[in-house]
């Protein structure tokens, strides 16, 4: 077979619908993806920018066959047709999505005169997946971990920026500033999520996906505790900053504390700076007591609470930080990494890890299983 199709809203694409897209390759020499552009499905992405998503997602893949067509205002098995495309590919992993896919595939046939249909079924473990189990994962603590099992790399990637963006629009308040106030702040999320802060390459676990966690964990706690919501703006975009510089210390004047504090002031986002940047300093592990900030426990919680999460989760921070120092030799950083633990893990044990009463009850006793584990293994 020369062509085959391959169909859908694909907002977002998934491991499952990349699924299919293989099992096309495997029937023809080309796959055209037709994606529909359906205004009552409300995507969350446009029609360019999952266009852009697929792409990139088949590239990852090393699929040089497979080409996308947005459909705008006709059916797809009819403009399936006008594109060659007699053959169309469907996954389909329970009865009732045969039940309604035959439907489809009598009406694409019988009255549009457009392509037909093969059925495909996907594996055990992809039989679930779909862009609505997908979009039902975001939310609670630790969902972006969960969803990155079931999304392509760059499909995941797109959702979290749209995430994370929607989490600063509202921490500076889009809609009641002006043009200009809005231009600078974009300007900042851009930075922040690029490739010299939490966006780069050799970001394995300060990146985004730290910064997803923990803005969920101040959402939470902040839901749960009932602070002034003064207070929990200030926590937010400490938050944002305290590991935007990375990579300061050893013989650099300056820790990466003080680096991101002071890119934080240069940022001149908001009128009180100050307040922030001691917060920030004050996320300096190193420092112990001797930089103090009303909200530091709280702070200094969030960052740690990664700690206290399920064995999956913290595995994936496990093997994340060994990248973040894969300069060292393995026994250089079993004994520094077993150290740090080990003292951890004392702090943990006489309760003094998290110095917030809700975080230490949410993680302490998971925190210590966690790492006395993990030391076993190194």
């Amino acid at each position: 077979m020369k062509k085959i199709g391959f169909s859908g809203t694909l907002d977002p694409i998934t491991n499952g619908h990349m699924w299919v897209i293989n099992e096309a390759r495997s029937l023809a020499d080309e796959v055209v993806v037709f994606l529909s552009e359906n205004p009552a499905k409300k995507p969350k992405f446009t029609a360019e920018e999952r266009k852009s998503i697929i792409a990139l997602s088949c590239a990852e893949q090393g699929w040089d066959n497979v080409s996308v067509v947005i459909v705008r205002g006709d059916y797809t098995a009819r403009a399936a047709k006008k594109q060659g495309v007699h053959c169309l590919i469907r996954g389909i992993r329970t009865t009732a999505d045969f039940d309604y896919e035959n439907l489809i595939q009598q009406t694409n046939v019988d009255v549009l005169q457009g392509a037909k249909t093969v059925f495909v079924m996907p594996p055990r473990d992809l039989g679930s997946v779909s862009s609505s189990f997908v979009k039902a994962l975001e939310g609670p603590i630790g969902w972006n971990w969960i969803m990155k099992k079931f999304v392509p790399g760059p499909g995941y990637h797109a959702w979290v920026l749209s995430w994370l963006r929607k989490e600063w629009e509202t921490l500076w308040d889009y809609v009641h500033r002006d043009a200009t106030a809005i231009a600078h702040a974009d300007d900042w999320f851009a930075k922040l999520t690029g490739p010299s802060c939490y966006g780069g390459a050799a970001r394995y676990y300060h990146n985004l996906d730290h910064l997803v966690h923990g803005l969920c964990e101040i959402r939470v706690w902040a839901a749960n505790t009932r602070p002034d919501p003064a207070d929990v703006d200030i926590i937010k975009q400490a938050f944002w900053f305290h590991d935007a510089e990375y990579g300061f210390g050893g013989e650099s004047a300056l820790s990466n504390e003080e680096a991101s504090a002071q890119l934080w002031m240069g940022s001149h986002l908001g009128q009180e700076m100050g307040d922030a940047a001691e917060l920030i300093r004050a996320t300096d592990h190193f420092q112990g007591a001797s930089i103090t900030h009303r909200l530091k426990d709280v702070l200094l919680s969030v960052d740690l609470a990664i700690l206290g999460q399920d064995d999956e989760v913290y595995q994936n921070y496990a093997r994340a930080i060994r990248q973040e120092y894969i300069h060292l030799p393995d026994d250089e950083y079993r004994k520094q990494r077993s150290g740090a633990l080990a003292h951890l893990c004392r702090k943990a044990q006489a309760g003094q890890l998290f110095g917030n009463d809700y975080f230490a009850e949410q993680y302490n006793e998971r925190a210590i299983d966690n790492m006395q584990r993990e030391m076993a293994r190194l």
